[in-house]
């Protein structure tokens, strides 16, 4: 098997194993939302949208996990990404290791979902959360 094959296997098994853990750690339905990871010049932008804007059980759901994981980022608990991705998750160490006053983490509603802003000044944070 050529290498950029079997490279691309493994890619597409590890997206499977991470699905299918995201599946058991997030309480909407995957299939039914865009997860949308944006970098910005300060750190990021999460966002977790709906794909049918009128089916508010979905996105009362993800405004409720978005909510509750971003008041745990902000008390340092990192622990549901790294189920979902592992400990290996590129930039997950130094987000755990950040003071609570060196990142900034805010929750906002969407119309048809929620984000998650995350700023910082550090720019070994913001690489973390490029990650």
């Amino acid at each position: 098997m050529a290498p950029l094959c079997a490279q691309m296997l493994e890619y597409e098994k590890r997206l499977d194993e991470v699905a299918e853990r995201g599946a058991h750690a997030m309480p909407f339905d995957l299939e039914k939302t865009m997860h949308v990871f944006s970098k910005t010049r300060h750190g990021g932008i999460q966002q977790v949208i709906a794909k049918d804007a009128s089916n508010t059980e979905q996105i009362q759901r993800i405004r409720d996990h978005l909510m509750e994981i971003s008041v745990e980022f902000r008390q340092g608990d990192f622990s549901k990404p790294e189920q979902i991705h592992g400990e290996d998750m590129p930039g997950l160490a130094a987000l755990k290791s950040a003071d609570s006053d060196q990142i900034s983490i805010e929750y906002r509603e969407l119309p048809d979902g929620a984000q998650i802003n995350y700023f910082s000044r550090s720019p070994q944070l913001i690489e973390a959360i490029h990650q």
